[in-house]
């Protein structure tokens, strides 16, 4: 694909920044899928935050290079041991830049 070749062979679009919204369905309360998803969040460079909703789900927003965030997606979808996600739904939005660091969010 021309414009696309680097010469240590990675794809220059996985370091594009990017920012995706996430909400989590199924037995994601009270299993530490939120102080997870910090600590993978915090392992790939991920910025941004993590919170419960009343309804049960878990709703998270993250930002960073295209690459790392799409690893956190994947844990997502499985999440810790004890969860069971039923559902994830992802909404990709323009990048902000505006998190320092991933942070648990307790409103």
């Amino acid at each position: 694909m021309a414009g696309l070749w680097s010469p240590d062979g990675r794809d220059p679009r996985d370091e594009e920044p990017v920012r995706v919204h996430l909400r989590i369905y199924g037995r994601v309360q009270g299993v530490f899928f939120r102080a997870t998803m910090r600590e993978v969040a915090t392992y790939y460079g991920v910025n941004g935050w993590v919170r419960n909703v009343p309804d049960g789900s878990v709703e998270a927003e993250l930002e960073g290079p295209r690459r790392a965030v799409e690893e956190v997606v994947k844990w997502a979808l499985r999440g810790p041991p004890a969860a069971r996600v039923e559902k994830l739904v992802a909404e990709f939005l323009p990048y902000t830049g505006r998190y320092k660091g991933f942070v648990i969010r307790y409103d």
